[in-house]
């Protein structure tokens, strides 16, 4: 059956996650979204479900050998971090992986930042594509080629930002921290969402994002930054 994906693009793709197929019918269910109504060559939701669990399995293992004196409930905060929505878009921003990803019209018209959560499931399916044609070696390798460096960043041993200000505020001032929107702006398929945290005996600290959980997380963590619980990444 001939693929819609050009043998040139494939071998770009080879070429930055470090593998060469043997067969790649799941490299082109992998980069297939399934708003392609009734693609003969399927879509990659069965292989989002394998990568999934194939990254977390490897990524597990990369942290329990790196981090030999952590707990697990340290080791388990780093693991949701790395093989979370924004870590994989990341991987795929990385390898510019929006250039080959196959889509229906309607999903194109969405801009890049509401893309996020397909470019996730687009690396999870093309690291289950890997497990599938080379085994879990392969998929390990091509896993710690992309993630050794990410998880000794600093911030992957971060709590989410929410739980970390609640249990803080309780320990310090004894109060649940209260998140409300303060604006929602763009149109329907594209909103940006102002949410404000209030602390009672704290300024009040906004964070802006796509969805109403994304601005919340941003309000939190710019209010840890700014109360010194937190470090800022970016140094400012």
């Amino acid at each position: 059956m001939q693929s819609w994906l050009k043998k040139a693009d494939r071998e770009r793709i080879e070429a930055r996650i470090g593998y060469r197929f043997c067969d790649h019918d799941n490299l082109v269910k992998a980069l297939t979204h399934a708003s392609t109504q009734n693609h003969a060559q399927g879509n990659y939701e069965r292989l989002e479900f394998l990568g999934d669990r194939v990254l977390g399995l490897c990524v597990a293992e990369l942290l329990f050998e790196t981090f030999p004196a952590a707990g697990e409930g340290e080791l388990s905060v780093r693991l949701n971090q790395l093989v979370s929505a924004e870590a994989c878009a990341n991987v795929a921003d990385e390898l510019e992986l929006h250039g080959f990803i196959r889509t229906g019209a309607d999903v194109k018209r969405i801009t890049s930042k509401r893309l996020l959560n397909i470019r996730a499931d687009v690396v999870e399916s093309l690291i289950a594509a890997v497990y599938l044609d080379g085994g879990l070696e392969a998929a390990r390798a091509l896993v710690r080629r992309f993630w050794t460096t990410r998880a000794m960043h600093e911030e992957a041993a971060r709590r989410d930002a929410k739980t970390e200000l609640q249990e803080w505020t309780h320990a310090q001032f004894g109060v649940t921290p209260v998140y409300r929107v303060a604006q929602r702006s763009g149109p329907d398929h594209d909103p940006l969402f102002t949410v404000t945290v209030d602390v009672q005996g704290l300024d009040p600290q906004s964070g802006s994002e796509r969805s109403k959980r994304a601005a919340e997380q941003a309000a939190a963590t710019r209010m840890l930054i700014r109360q010194g619980v937190w470090q800022d990444p970016d140094g400012a």
